[in-house]
This record gives structure tokens, C-alpha cells and sequence, in this order.
């Protein structure tokens, strides 16, 4: 039986069987800037200083990690806060996930369903606004209808003609064409689009959630003038990217309308926002990617290695071909946004 894309992503990714509920989690199937390099982490820790300075170093200083997989990045800030005494006696990380805790997970982490209220201080979403499920529609003739989708098979069929609300999102950031004749594409195939209003509804929400801090947001996304013809929607499994079958054995994922989540973001903290790519973000916060001297393999040859390896990971991190092409989006609430980080 063919259902509506948003549904069929809930049940794939978050139903009680789903790929990020069970199994080992998400770091088995695809890879991303946590895993990558420690330089990610590195750069987050230096953000999280500078969001602590800003709020005047407050005794409860809060680091919120939405879409936590397995807590990889809190594992990893906290092995680096715990060389700061000062902050890390202060600091208090929490993990935002549906899957069970995971087996020895520090104690210091917190493990919850839902984003908590009141924070105060940095919430980072990596890789999380991708997988927030979202309607996918087609223009017709008769204008945006829904895509219904086999969840077991993944073959598609049209649907009904979509809701004014979601239809107002589409005019507003997500282009049509002007004549039916002009939606086809090459392939003869229809126009199709990915309707990001419930990513907006997410990301406003958690911005909901923070009385003065930031709010970071990293993953693959695009513009309004740049809107993908035929979309992004697509799967990853045991590394490799594969159908975007809805039925729980894969990663199901669409590249984010980062323009759209900004404005709905922006909106509720009544703050302007930062949108950056990463390569320009990691950069700002210390992460250059640079080669060691030459000169140094002479010098301290062991070093040499360390900083060259250490380079050759900045330099995925910021590749625009890969990871660097992921866009950077900042949302303070209550606090200035720091001109280093600014567009």
C-alpha cells in the first residue's frame, strides 16, 4: 500500500524497528564530519568557549546534541572539556536520540527522547535536519500533487493535490515553472520537489528551546535559487549510497532547504542568523587544513607525520566537493552573533 514520503520516512528511520532506532547505528552505514577527523570536534569546542564567554561564563553551561546517533560527539568534546577544569565542571552535555542509550556512554552524558527546554548555551544539530521527514511532491499539469511511495519496494505513485500550507511553501521557497510543458524535465520525467516545512517546523522548535545561546545546524542542503530539478532524495547503507527504499534497512535522506530553516529559525529567536559553508566556518574557528612546514620532516620527522595527517583530515573536512560543501547554519538567541562567525 503506497503512502505519503513523510510517513514512510517515520516509520523507515524512527519506528521501532527503524535504521536509527535499531541495529549498531548510523556511523556503520554513512560518515560524516564527527567521524571524520577530531578537528571537527576541536572546532566545536573552540565555538562552545566562545558561546561561554558571551554568556558570561554561567555556573550551567548547556551542550545539546540533536540526532546524537551513538554519542559520538559529545564522547569526543567531553574527552577534550575534561582538560579545562574550569569549564568542564560547568558544562553539562545531553544527548538528544530515540535509540536506547548506548552501552558505556559516560555517565556525564545525558540521554533523552526530546530536546529539552531552558537551555542555556550551544545546541548543535549535525546531520540531523536530513533526516526529518518531509513530503515530497511532483507539478503536473494540474499543479503540486503529493508522491505516495511503496514502502517496501519503493516504486512511487501519484497523489492528491497538496495542502494550501504546503503549497504556500513551495510558491514562497521552492520555485515553480512557469508553464505545465516547462516542468518536465529532460528525462520527461516531472519537476519534483521536497517540501521542507516540517524541517522548518523542527529547527524552530528547537530554537524554541533555548533561553539564551546558539543554535548550530551542519548538513547537506541548497538555496533557493539553486534548487535541485529533480531532488536529492536518496539512501546510504554499509557505506554506500543506495535506492531510497522506505522500509527500515536503509538511511533515507534529502538535502535541506538551509534559506527556508533560517528564516523559520530566525523567526522565533527575533536574531539575525549566520549561513556559511563549512570550509569557511572550520576556518574561522582555527581550521585551516595547511601543510606543516617542509622543513620540519628534517627537524621532527615524527611531528611532521602527526601535522600532516592531522592537515590531510582538516582537509576533508573542508573539501567543497564533499564534507566543505556542508553549510553552516549559526542561531543565537539573546546573545550577539559573533562577527567571526558572520556572513
Amino acid at each position: 500500500m503506497s503512502i505519503a514520503w513523510r510517513d514512510a520516512m517515520s516509520r523507515a528511520l524512527y519506528g521501532p524497528d527503524g535504521f536509527f532506532v535499531a541495529g549498531t547505528g548510523p556511523a556503520d552505514h554513512f560518515r560524516t564530519s564527527v567521524h571524520a577527523s577530531p578537528a571537527f570536534t576541536s572546532a566545536l569546542l573552540r565555538l562552545l568557549t566562545d558561546v561561554d564567554s558571551t554568556l558570561g561564563h554561567p555556573d550551567r553551561l548547556d551542550v545539546i546534541d540533536v540526532g546524537a546517533g551513538r554519542g559520538e560527539l559529545l564522547r569526543g568534546l567531553l574527552r577534550s572539556i575534561e582538560g579545562s577544569p574550569e569549564l568542564a565542571e560547568r558544562v553539562r552535555l545531553t544527548a538528544v536520540e530515540l535509540a536506547p542509550r548506548p552501552e558505556h556512554l559516560p555517565d556525564r552524558i545525558e540521554w533523552v527522547p526530546e530536546i529539552p527546554a531552558g537551555i542555556n548555551g550551544l545546541l548543535i544539530a549535525t546531520e540531523w535536519l536530513d533526516n526529518v521527514p518531509l513530503d515530497v511532491a511532483v507539478h503536473t499539469a494540474d499543479g503540486w500533487r503529493y508522491v505516495l511511495v511503496d514502502p517496501e519496494i519503493g516504486a512511487e505513485t501519484l497523489g492528491e493535490p497538496v495542502s494550501p500550507a504546503d503549497l504556500d511553501w513551495l510558491n514562497t521557497w521552492w520555485p515553480h515553472p512557469a508553464t505545465p510543458r516547462s516542468a518536465e524535465t529532460s528525462s520527461g520525467d516531472y519537476l519534483r520537489a521536497e517540501i521542507g516545512r516540517s524541517r522548518d517546523e523542527a529547527w524552530a522548535n528547537a530554537v524554541r528551546r533555548i533561553e539564551r545561546g546558539l543554535a548550530v545546524a551542519v548538513d547537506y542542503g541548497h538555496l533557493r535559487e539553486s534548487r535541485p530539478v529533480n531532488g536529492t532524495l536518496t539512501g546510504y547503507r554499509a557505506g554506500r549510497q543506495v535506492p531510497p527504499v522506505p522500509d527500515g534497512s536503509s538511511d533515507v535522506t534529502a538535502h535541506v532547504a538551509m534559506d527556508s530553516v533560517a528564516s523559520a529559525g530566525a523567526a522565533v529567536a527575533r536574531c539575525a542568523y549566520s549561513l556559511v559553508l563549512q570550509r569557511e566556518a572550520l576556518r574561522a574557528l582555527g581550521a585551516d587544513g595547511g601543510r606543516p612546514p617542509l622543513s620540519m620532516a628534517g627537524t621532527d620527522p615524527a611531528g611532521y607525520v602527526r601535522a600532516l595527517a592531522a592537515a590531510s583530515q582538516v582537509a576533508e573536512l573542508t573539501d567543497p566537493a564533499g564534507l566543505g560543501g556542508h553549510w553552516w547554519l549559526r542561531q543565537p538567541v539573546g546573545i550577539p552573533l559573533d562577527p567571526a562567525v558572520a556572513r
